[in-house]
């Protein structure tokens, strides 16, 4: 959230607002987009939204600025994270409760990535075939 906080904003308006989703449910329900069936399996997901109202010609810039820094923050700490851009935003923003005056930008999922498979195991999966 820092790293959100630091980002450059037209204005220094900083419109931006996070949410932090960990409950299983409503990552259940935000993984119904058809490329974010893995939301579910994420520890977090943060859901970033910009205020139309505090900035409105740029707040869909200056959030996704803020949520860049936080991806480059959290891979620099050895996190993973994916950008999520596949969601119908009127069901977020009824699932979340998000007020008319904010848009939903993005989605991140946040945690540590999954183990990838060692270099013996891929040659034998290879040869499976």
């Amino acid at each position: 959230m820092e790293a959100a906080r630091l980002a450059p904003s037209a204005r220094n308006i900083q419109p931006w607002h996070f949410i932090v989703v960990t409950d299983q449910q409503k990552k259940k329900k935000l993984s119904k987009g058809r490329y974010a069936k893995f939301l579910v399996e994420s520890p977090v997901v943060l859901v970033g939204c910009g205020d139309k109202k505090a900035s409105p010609n740029w707040h869909a810039v200056d959030t996704t600025i803020a949520m860049q820094n936080m991806v480059l923050t959290a891979t620099s700490e050895g996190l993973g994270t994916c950008w999520i851009g596949s969601f119908n935003e009127n069901q977020v923003k009824e699932l979340l409760s998000i007020p008319e005056r904010f848009r939903v930008i993005a989605l991140i999922a946040l945690g540590y990535r999954r183990e990838t498979m060692e270099l013996a195991s891929k040659v034998l999966h290879f040869f499976r075939r």
